[in-house]
């Protein structure tokens, strides 16, 4: 079981201002090709995983930003970390219906 969720939203700037949407999709890409359980919302993005790997993963968003020509990046992030394991259902299963 995962012992990690953590929660990422990515604001890249770049230094023509340009719309940001193509490089949001690039860092979720690098999520999904990570193969770890993920969910987009509308203001960030959660996983799943164990903590080493899904920091790993935030490192390659940021270096694949730069790649794409942000001169910059702020990475917010939010992490649960519980040894004895955790999933995003745990935490949102009495809300599905």
């Amino acid at each position: 079981m995962a012992n990690s969720l953590i929660s990422v939203q990515i604001i890249p700037k770049t230094e023509t201002y340009a719309d940001v949407i193509p490089f949001v999709d690039a860092a979720i890409a690098v999520i999904d090709e990570s193969g770890v359980k993920y969910e987009v919302h509308p203001l960030e993005t959660t996983m799943e995983g164990e903590l080493t790997t899904l920091l790993q993963i935030i490192e390659k968003m940021n270096d694949k930003m730069i790649e794409l020509g942000a001169i910059n990046v702020i990475t917010q992030v939010k992490i649960l970390y519980q040894p004895s394991g955790i999933t995003m259902d745990t935490l949102t299963e009495k809300y599905k219906g």
